[in-house]
């Protein structure tokens, strides 16, 4: 009889083990999927944007410089993303400097390879004072070595972004 309880027993045990293992091959398929999703860079990310009505960044710039703000949306290319999850990215102003662009309260990302497609961004753009401890931050977010970041030591003055919606083309 205590063979019979001790068979039982090692047979729960067996079963029980395979279910666990089995739920974990399904996570990670699961996981996988979700990888290979993100990287397909084309598409819209946010709020739904409508095509029209879109201006140039140097618009957007005269805007600023003017009105102190521009409410509205741009054209460009992405220069640089955040290579841990996507939660910003930078483009190139006419003037020469980069202006980064933030998602409205966090709520969606852009892929981590999305350098160089063309963009089109809705949202706000304001001329704000960075403060060093937020550059290193978006430094160390892009891949900057330790070196570079500690030479980050002064506030910068730039125009931000802060996007409600974004549309990422095709490259050329």
């Amino acid at each position: 009889m205590k063979n019979s309880h001790f068979v039982l027993l090692a047979l729960a045990f067996a079963v029980t083990t395979a279910c666990q293992k089995q739920t974990s091959e399904t996570v990670v398929e699961e996981v996988t999927i979700e990888q290979l999703d993100s990287e397909t860079v084309p598409g819209n990310y946010g709020a739904d944007i409508e095509l029209s009505g879109i201006v140039s960044p140097a618009e957007m710039v005269l805007a600023v410089q003017k009105d102190g703000d521009f409410e509205g949306k741009i054209t460009g290319d992405i220069k640089e993303v955040c290579t841990k999850k996507g939660c910003w990215l930078t483009m190139d102003l006419p003037n020469g400097e980069s202006m980064r662009v933030t998602f409205k309260d966090y709520e969606f990302f852009v892929p981590t390879n999305s350098q160089g497609y063309p963009v089109i961004l809705e949202g706000i753009a304001v001329l704000t004072e960075t403060d060093v401890e937020t550059q290193r931050h978006y430094a160390e977010d892009g891949g900057m070595s330790k070196e570079d970041i500690a030479k980050i030591t002064e506030p910068k003055r730039e125009i931000t972004f802060e996007a409600t919606g974004v549309v990422i083309k095709e490259k050329a």
